[in-house]
């Protein structure tokens, strides 16, 4: 793992590629903020279970896979040859200046060494952590790191949100009989979830180093209830004590304080304004986000136009990428990856 101090923080998160460095950015957010608004590019990467089979991540829910059945999946999970490097190159090469991993997804499984969960990459066949590989990655050839957390859906905690309090088809896998591992009735807690996300998110901001931003996911699930009681202004509070620089993003906001935008592009019609915060716009290589077998991937020509689509609203494309079950990544996305960089350096950058 990378140790973390303040000099660290504060001088090595993007920020540095504005000039400043230790002490020269009296408000890191700030500046973190004018890096992402500058930046235009970066790498998502969805990697999980669901790579293995070449499903969609929502897999679980829609064949309605019991959580012990699903489990069995991470004893074939070795992620042989999942390459953080390689891909932090593909990064570079493409002109992008982050990449965001996907670290956990709705089944729970989470990429990194954490305590919270016995569900990990390091308990896996892969006995890696692949948050820890992609951060050493992207330090070393300066690329900011975004990380990636589902939060409004977990379909392996047992006190994960539920269907009653928050009425959204995949809060919870609709198992019948019901799931025994779920808590019920008056044993049912969401605060043991809450503490449980933010047990991990300080796992991720206190063990990798400096990271750009937590990317959380799951919008739409607080919304379709009482928001609050997910407590997320202490939520982002506590992100930013642990590393003033790093920004917050919740999709399409929830609070209204999140520090930049993230929309799918269905989901842009939902801004129906556009703010003074920074946006960023996910576009799928393909449409399943992770790897999805004969699933038809976008060519370097609807890449480029769908940049200059992008472009037109001054927001950055976050171009994502489903690697195979062993942790490869497609030829064809390599090769347009590579094109885009061409492309847009021949362009001077633009």
């Amino acid at each position: 793992m990378l140790p973390l101090n303040r000099r660290e923080v504060f001088g090595l998160l993007p920020s540095v590629a504005l000039g400043g460095g230790w002490g020269a950015a009296a408000d890191p957010r700030a500046a973190s903020l004018e890096w992402f608004r500058k930046a235009r590019l970066g790498l998502f990467i969805h990697y999980g279970l669901y790579s293995l089979d070449g499903v969609h991540p929502f897999h679980q829910h829609r064949l309605k896979i019991r959580v012990a059945e699903d489990e069995k999946r991470m004893y074939r999970f070795t992620a042989m040859r999942f390459d953080a490097g390689r891909m932090a190159d593909l990064a570079v090469e493409a002109g992008m200046k982050y990449v965001n991993l996907v670290t956990k997804h709705c089944d729970g499984f989470c990429l990194w060494n954490t305590r919270q969960s016995g569900f990990n990459s390091v308990r896996s066949a892969a006995k890696r952590d692949l948050v820890a590989e992609m951060a050493e990655a992207c330090r070393k050839r300066g690329l900011g790191l975004f990380l990636f957390y589902e939060h409004g859906f977990d379909w392996r905690h047992p006190h994960g949100p539920r269907f009653r309090d928050y009425p959204i088809r995949l809060t919870e896998v609709p198992y019948d009989p019901p799931e025994p591992s779920y808590a019920r009735g008056e044993n049912y807690n969401l605060q043991r979830y809450v503490d449980y996300v933010s047990a991990q998110i300080t796992e991720l901001l206190t063990n990798y180093g400096p990271i750009a931003g937590i990317w959380l996911d799951g919008a739409a699930v607080p919304r379709s209830g009482d928001a609050s009681r997910f407590r997320l202004p202490a939520l982002y509070d506590h992100i930013h004590r642990l590393q003033p620089p790093t920004l917050v993003s919740y999709k399409w906001g929830i609070t209204g304080t999140e520090d930049f935008l993230a929309p799918e592009r269905p989901q842009l019609k939902l801004i129906k304004e556009r703010t003074s915060k920074p946006m960023e716009v996910c576009i799928p290589l393909n449409h399943g986000w992770g790897y999805v077998k004969e699933e038809a991937h976008l060519n370097i020509e609807q890449v480029m136009d769908t940049f200059a689509e992008i472009r037109k609203l001054d927001a950055n494309m976050l171009l994502n990428i489903g690697p195979l079950g062993d942790g490869s990544v497609l030829p064809e996305d390599v090769n347009t990856l590579r094109e885009l960089g061409r492309r847009t350096r021949a362009r001077g950058g633009a």
